[in-house]
């Protein structure tokens, strides 16, 4: 009886040994990569952090646009200045963030792509490029809070360029949305984030950095303030 009683418990230490194995090497496995063509992006900001995946596949010249000043580093120490809230609900609209007017950080602005093209709409959580003219977008985007339909292309109206969205960190950007506001002119007139939000970097999380050039303009007066005079 204590034979069988002993080669029962042996095999239910085994079992459980290969039980907590099998569980330990199900913990360690990698998380799983973004889907073909998407290329995710952290954006760090005083308020918290912000997770892109951008789509490649489907809008490349804009991704590509973008992915260029986040692997150069130009959106590096820049800002989220703009919140436009909808009157009707103050709780939906979209902020918008980055160089600015900073020509030093700029590159040549890129072909629109519009909704109609890409087919990548103006829904909750989208990032688009900012703009004047189609085809001037170049370093500034924004990111909407609720569906915003009237953004997508239709007829001649060309829209605005989506390419990706939000997938964690929406509450930083609910949080920065319901910031007080003012000033601005045109289009922008009651919309300037009274205390911009810092946006510390911007960094890749996929894929290799292609930085367009080592040369960081951009700095140069900072690194000229930093420079003690010689004697």
């Amino acid at each position: 009886m204590r034979h069988i009683f002993a080669s029962l418990l042996c095999l239910f230490l085994l079992a459980f040994a290969f039980s907590a194995s099998a569980d330990a090497q199900g913990t360690n496995k990698p998380a799983p990569g973004p889907a073909p063509g998407i290329v995710r992006v952290r954006l760090v900001t005083s308020e918290g952090p912000i997770i892109l995946a951008l789509d490649a596949r489907r809008a490349p010249k804009t991704t590509g646009n973008f992915m260029t000043y986040v692997d150069d580093g130009r959106f590096d120490d820049t800002q989220f200045y703009r919140a436009a809230r909808r009157k009707t609900d103050p709780k939906l609209g979209f902020i918008q963030g980055g160089v600015g007017t900073d020509a030093r950080r700029t590159l040549p602005a890129i072909p629109h792509e519009p909704t109609t093209q890409t087919g990548i709409q103006h829904l909750d959580a989208t990032i688009s490029m900012a703009r004047n003219a189609p085809g001037t977008a170049m370093g500034n985007f924004f990111l909407t809070v609720g569906s915003t339909p009237n953004m997508d292309a239709a007829g001649a109206y060309p829209g605005y360029a989506a390419f990706g969205h939000v997938v964690a960190g929406m509450d930083t950007v609910r949080r920065i949305l319901a910031m007080p506001t003012g000033g601005g002119e045109g289009a922008m007139r009651g919309q300037k984030l009274l205390k911009p939000v810092r946006l510390i970097r911007a960094e890749r999380i996929d894929g290799k950095a292609r930085p367009s050039s080592p040369i960081k303009p951009w700095l140069m007066k900072t690194l000229r303030k930093d420079m003690k005079p010689r004697k």
